[in-house]
């Protein structure tokens, strides 16, 4: 079975009940399934209801995140 990064923040999100989504405008790049770097121009962290970090929580993909976590994007609460 494939690593799913996105699955992983899930699984860690169980313990954070209030977290919020932040987007950071910074170029950044992850590696996919098959090896190939893609280039973003921005990512997103998630914190916690204390404005902190929650470690391992970086990801480019908006759209997968919400999939895994089963909620729409307007159900996100967003933190600037």
């Amino acid at each position: 079975m494939a690593f799913n990064h996105y699955a992983k923040i899930k699984r860690i999100l169980e313990n954070y009940p209030n977290w919020a989504v932040a987007r950071i405008d910074e170029p950044t790049s992850a590696k996919n399934f098959k090896g190939k770097v893609r280039q973003f121009d921005h990512y997103y962290r998630i914190l916690d209801s204390d404005g902190n970090q929650i470690k391992f929580c970086k990801f480019q993909q908006l759209d997968l995140f919400c999939k895994t976590m089963g909620l729409s994007q307007a159900e996100l609460k967003f933190k600037n």
